[in-house]
This record gives structure tokens, sequence and C-alpha cells, in this order.
């Protein structure tokens, strides 16, 4: 019997060096707590080409450290091919929403792009931010720690739907922890030299 092929998701910010390799980093460590590793592929891009190449932020790395997330992170920029791939695509903002889903080549592929903070049951869509989660990039360590905090809030909720997605797929419950959540997408092409 072939296994079931695995439930993928990638999260997206702008330059995918500081909230999405944060969410990635969280997310892939409640879906390994979970019992989901080969069950789930965690990943994460950016909007845009600015850091392709490029580790996570400093001040990312440290408050996942400090946390206790592991992180292993090259910036790249999402790529509408990709949608194919995937199964759900998380925006971190609703400008990453909407880009996201002008880039979708199918109807179906828009439907996959979701805002994060969707599945934060505490989440206020009428607080200033709605439901965005604010780019710390040009802020201190607090920012990224508030980041942070958003984060987890959203990734339980998460979890639940990506169990939910699974077993409608009729992928059995989730054994122990076996092998690591793997990455995505494809890597970015070399360019020749």
């Amino acid at each position: 019997m072939r296994a079931p092929s695995p439930y993928r998701v990638c999260f997206v910010c702008t330059g995918n060096i500081c909230r999405s390799p944060m969410a990635e980093s969280v997310f892939r460590a409640y879906a390994g707590e979970a019992g989901f590793d080969g069950l789930v592929e965690v990943d994460s891009a950016g909007t845009g080409p600015w850091h392709e190449g490029d580790g996570a932020d400093r001040r990312a790395i440290s408050v996942l450290t400090a946390h206790g997330y592991e992180q292993s992170h090259i910036a790249r920029q999402f790529q509408a091919g990709w949608f194919s791939a995937l199964d759900l695509v998380i925006a971190l903002d609703s400008g990453h929403l909407r880009e996201l889903r002008a880039l979708a080549p199918t109807p179906e592929d828009a439907a996959k792009v979701r805002l994060l903070r969707d599945y934060d049951p505490h989440a206020n869509p009428d607080a200033l931010g709605g439901l965005d989660v604010p780019d710390p990039y040009f802020g201190g360590t607090d920012d990224f720690e508030a980041c942070l905090e958003m984060i987890e809030a959203a990734s339980e909720g998460l979890l639940d739907a990506v169990s939910e997605a699974l077993a409608t797929r009729g992928t059995p419950a989730p054994a122990a922890s076996a092998a690591p959540v793997t990455s995505v997408t494809p890597p970015a092409p070399e360019e020749n030299a």
C-alpha cells in the first residue's frame, strides 16, 4: 500500500526572513509534537526577491532559539508554479493575501490562500491591524516576541484544520514521531555561471 501524500503548507511574508520563517519553525514544531511527521510538510517563502539566499533575520533566530524552536532557513521568493504542489498557502498579512490570490493560476489555487490569524480563535478582526501579523523588521526584540505570540496563538487552530483535512483524505491518525518534517517547495534554480 502506498503511503499517503503529505499535506503541504507554505507560510508567506514579504522577504521571507522574519515572519514566515518564524511561522515555519513554530508550525513544524507543533506538527512534530502532534505526531504529524511524514504527514505534513512545512515551508516558507516571501512575496519579493529582496532577501533570496539570505538566512532568517538574526532577531527572528534569537527569539525562536530563546523559545526552544529549531531554525534552518534560506530565503526565497514564492512562485506561482508552487500552487499545484501545495495544499495550503498561509499569508502573514492581508497584503500578502491579496498578492498571493492574484498570483494564483486558478480559482482553486486562490482558495488555498488563507491568513494565519484566521486560525486564532481569540484574534479580533476589528482591532487595529485586523488579522495581520505586523512586520517586526523595523522594530526590536519586543516586536519579534509579539510576532511569535501571534504565530503560536494561531498554530494550534491551523494544526486542527490540517488534522481535519488529513482525516477528510482518509489519512490515518498520526503515529509517534519518526521522521523530520521536510521542506515542500523546490529549491531555487541555480544560475549558470
